[in-house]
C-alpha cells in the first residue's frame, strides 16, 4: 500500500504537458480560423452593401433589371453546383460538424473549406435571409480538421481540434468567445471533458482577438436600454417565455418540412432550388432593402427606432417566410442570426401588444427585445446556457442575466413539452442515419457521461448487455480512472471510456442511450 501511494505521488508531481500542448495548438487553430472567418464576415458585409447600392441604381435605371435577374440566376446555379459537388457545404454546417464529432459523417476538409467560403459569400452576400454564424462554425471546424490531418494527430486529438475550430469560428463571427465555447460543448459535441473545453476556449479567445482587430471592440448587438428590469415585470417574462416557446416550436416544424415542400412543388433537381430565393429576394431589395441579410441590422434598427405593432407583425412574417425559403433551398447559410432577429421582433411584438392593452410600461420595451432573442434561441436550439451567455456577450452587459435565465428556461420547457427536439440535431438526422457496427478498423475512444437520473446510475457493469465491437476500458470518476469489472458500480457523474472502431462512434452513442438489461 505504501509503495502504491509513493508511485501515485510521483505520477502526480510529474508535469503533464498534454493539456498545455493541446491549448497551444488550439491557439494556432484559433488564429487561422479568426483570419478566415473575419475575411468571410467582411466580404459578406461588403457584398451586402454593394447589393443595396445596386438596387438603388436599378431603381434609377430600369434597363439594368434584366441583367440583375440573369446575374442572380447564374449565382444560384453556381452556388447550387458547388453544393452538388460536395453536399456537406449545404445549409448551416453545424449539423455536419456535429455529425463529424459523433462519427456519423466524414468529409475531406479542403474541398469543403473553400466551397463553403465562396458559396457562403455568394449566398448570404446578395441579401438572402441566411446567417453567417453556421458557416463560420463549419469553416473553423474544417480548419481544425485540416490541421489535425496535416500534422497526423490521433483520432481523439482530431476531434478536439475540430471542436476547437468550431468554437473559434463562432467566436470570430459573433465576438463571443465564452458563449461560443459553451455552444460547442452543449449543442455540438455534448462533452464537457477538461481537455475539450480548455482547448476550445483557447481557440475561441484567440479567434476573438483576431476578429476584434478587424471589427473593433464594440459588441455585435450593442443595445442601450434605459433601466434594469424590476421584479414586478417577471410575470411578463414568464408569459414572454411561453409565447417564444410556442413560436419556437412552430419554427422547428416549418423548417424541417421546407425541403420536402420544395421537392413536392418543384420539378427540377434539388441543387437548383436556390434559384427560388435568389429571384424572390429581388422585389424585397427594391421595397425593403433594410430587411435584407441575416438580421443583425434589423435587430439594431428595431431597438433604436421601434415600429408600430402592425408593421412589426409584417416584418416578422416577411423575415420568417423568407428565412424558411432561403434555408430550405439548401444554400450554404445558417439560421443562427435569423433566429435571433426573429426573437427580437417577437419580443417587440409582445411588448407593443401589452403596451396597447395598458399592461406594460414602455420604458422596458428594449429589455424585452434583448431577452426575447435568448428565449427564442433557447427554445429552438434547446441550448439555454448558450442563449444566456451569447446574448450577454453580444449585447455587452451583465444586467440581463436573471431575466435571460428565466425566459430561456421557460421557452426551453415549453418546446420540450410540445415535443420539440434540438434543431441542429434534427437537421443532422435528416442528413445521416446511425451506421451499422464496424470492426477491424482504426480504434477510437468515446466518452459517455452518466448524468443524474440516468438509467445507468446505481447499476453494476454486469447488469447491462454491452454493444458488440466495443469495450468498456475505464470509468472516469473525478480525477481518477477506474479499470472496470463486472461488480463496478456506476454512479451519476461518472464518464464511461469505451473503445470501438472509429466508424462506429455514432451507432455506439445511439446504442448506449438504450442499453438492454442483462437477463442472464
Amino acid at each position: 500500500m505504501m509503495q502504491w501511494k509513493g508511485t501515485k505521488s510521483t505520477q502526480k508531481n510529474k508535469p503533464d504537458q498534454t493539456r498545455l500542448l493541446s491549448i497551444l495548438k488550439g491557439c494556432l487553430i484559433g488564429i487561422l480560423a479568426g483570419f478566415v472567418v473575419s475575411a468571410f464576415r467582411q466580404m459578406i458585409v461588403q457584398s451586402l452593401n454593394f447589393v443595396v447600392f445596386m438596387y438603388k441604381q436599378i431603381a434609377l435605371n430600369w434597363w439594368l433589371l434584366p441583367v440583375w435577374i440573369i446575374l442572380m440566376i447564374n449565382l444560384a446555379i453556381f452556388v447550387g453546383y458547388l453544393g452538388k459537388q460536395f453536399p456537406e457545404i449545404k445549409g448551416s454546417g453545424i449539423p455536419q460538424v456535429e455529425g463529424q464529432l459523433s462519427g456519423n459523417l466524414e468529409y475531406a476538409w479542403w474541398p469543403v473549406l473553400w466551397r463553403k467560403f465562396v458559396g457562403g459569400i455568394l449566398a448570404i452576400g446578395p441579401g438572402l435571409f441566411l446567417g453567417r454564424e453556421g458557416p463560420s462554425i463549419q469553416l473553423g471546424a474544417t480548419i481544425g480538421q485540416g490541421y489535425a490531418e496535416l500534422s497526423h494527430e490521433s483520432e481523439v486529438d482530431r476531434r478536439v481540434f475540430i471542436a476547437s475550430g468550431a468554437a473559434a469560428g463562432l467566436s470570430a463571427a459573433f465576438n463571443a468567445p465564452i458563449a461560443s465555447t459553451l455552444f460547442v460543448l452543449e449543442e455540438v459535441y455534448h462533452n464537457f471533458s477538461p481537455l475539450i473545453w480548455t482547448t476550445a476556449l483557447a481557440s475561441a479567445i484567440t479567434a476573438n482577438f483576431v476578429s476584434t482587430g478587424f471589427f473593433g471592440l464594440t459588441p455585435v448587438l450593442h443595445i442601450v436600454y434605459a433601466r434594469a428590469l424590476p421584479l414586478t415585470m417577471y410575470p411578463h417574462v414568464l408569459l414572454l417565455g411561453i409565447f417564444l416557446g410556442v413560436m419556437g416550436f412552430v419554427y422547428q416544424r416549418v423548417l424541417l418540412k421546407m425541403n420536402d415542400w420544395y421537392k413536392a412543388l418543384l420539378r427540377f433537381p434539388d441543387w437548383l432550388f436556390g434559384i427560388v430565393p435568389f429571384l424572390l429576394v429581388i422585389p424585397l431589395g427594391f421595397l425593403v432593402p433594410q430587411l435584407l441579410g441575416g438580421g443583425n441590422s434589423v435587430i439594431l434598427q428595431i431597438a433604436t427606432q421601434l415600429p408600430g405593432l402592425s408593421l412589426l407583425i409584417g416584418i416578422f412574417l416577411i423575415r420568417f417566410i423568407f428565412s424558411m425559403i432561403s434555408y430550405g433551398s439548401g444554400l450554404p447559410g445558417g439560421i443562427f442570426l435569423p433566429i435571433l432577429s426573429l426573437g427580437a421582433i417577437l419580443g417587440a411584438i409582445y411588448g407593443q401588444t401589452m403596451i396597447s392593452l395598458g399592461l406594460f410600461p414602455p420604458a422596458y420595451l428594449t429589455n424585452f427585445i434583448v431577452i426575447a432573442m435568448a428565449g427564442y434561441f433557447a427554445g429552438i436550439g434547446k441550448a439555454p446556457f448558450t442563449a444566456i451567455l451569447l446574448i450577454t456577450e453580444m449585447v455587452g452587459t451583465l444586467h440581463h442575466l436573471m431575466p435571460l435565465a428565466v425566459v430561456s428556461i421557460t421557452a426551453y420547457l415549453v418546446v420540450d413539452l410540445l415535443g420539440g427536439a434540438p434543431i441542429y440535431e434534427s437537421l443532422l438526422h435528416r442528413i445521416v442515419k446511425p451506421t451499422m457496427p464496424h470492426s477491424g478498423g482504426k480504434l477510437d475512444r468515446i466518452e459517455f457521461p452518466i448524468f443524474a437520473g440516468s438509467y445507468l446510475a446505481g447499476h453494476q457493469v454486469r447488469d447491462f448487455k454491452w454493444p458488440q465491437n466495443s469495450l468498456l476500458v475505464a470509468v472516469r470518476r473525478g480525477e481518477r480512472e477506474i479499470i472496470p469489472h463486472g461488480d463496478t458500480l456506476l454512479l451519476a457523474g461518472d464518464t464511461l471510456i469505451i473503445s470501438t472502431d472509429h466508424r462506429n462512434r455514432g451507432h455506439l452513442f445511439h446504442l448506449l442511450n438504450q442499453l438492454p438489461i442483462e437477463t442472464g
